[in-house]
Formats: structure tokens, C-alpha cells, sequence
């Protein structure tokens, strides 16, 4: 079944770092965007950052100069290097896909199951 893989999550102490990888297997014809959001216990979920087919990437302030994406399109990949993590930086981080569903068009999103990020103090 075409999905969204995640991988990278873990443990890490303050200040240390983690990367993250999705692959889409499938899910979308033809993918015009990628990316990583997250959503911490009690809290929304909030975007991280994302890339497009074009290379344009677009941060969430509490990314900028700590994180970076990264994609590799023709494997419809993307990772999020996540450096000098902080005790504000723990939550379920979710990889994210749009673009045209199929060769007929449609808009189609898709959501991974979410990976686990813990920093401890």
C-alpha cells in the first residue's frame, strides 16, 4: 500500500541532533510538495518546515538556522536535519505530501503516522 515512511526519530539531549526521512512510496502522482509539521502533547499541530518540487523551502521561525530540508525528488524523499534540539522541540513529527492525486488530476494530501522526537534536559 503507497504510504508515507518515516524514520529518524529517537532520544537525543539538549543540544544534540536527529534526522528524519520520509519516502513516499507511491501515494501521489506527482508530488508538488513536501514536508515535516509536528504537534507536541496538548498542543496544535504546527508547520516545520516544507520544500517544493522547485526548491523552494519555507521554515517555521522556531526552525530557522536549527533545522534544514533537504529533498531528493527523484526518489521522492525528503530529511529534516534537526540540530541543537531544545527542551521545546519534543513532539510527534509528521511528514506531509501533496500534490496530484492521479494522471486524471486532483489535489491529494497525505499524512505519515508521525515520528516520536524526545529531547531530554
Amino acid at each position: 500500500q503507497a504510504r508515507l515512511v518515516e524514520s529518524g526519530g529517537g532520544l537525543v539531549q539538549a543540544g544534540g541532533s536527529l534526522r528524519l526521512s520520509c519516502t513516499d512510496t507511491g501515494s501521489i502522482f506527482a508530488i508538488n510538495e513536501m514536508g515535516w509539521y509536528r504537534q507536541a502533547p496538548w498542543k496544535q499541530r504546527e508547520l516545520v518546515a516544507t520544500i517544493t518540487t522547485g526548491g523552494i523551502t519555507t521554515y517555521a521561525y522556531s526552525a530557522k538556522g536549527r533545522f534544514t530540508l533537504s529533498s531528493d525528488h527523484a526518489k521522492n524523499t525528503v530529511f529534516l536535519q534537526l540540530n541543537h534540539l531544545q527542551p521545546q522541540d519534543p513532539a510527534v513529527y509528521y511528514c506531509y505530501a501533496e500534490g496530484v492525486s492521479d494522471p486524471t488530476g486532483g489535489f491529494l494530501e497525505v499524512w505519515g503516522q508521525g515520528t516520536l522526537v524526545t529531547v531530554s534536559s
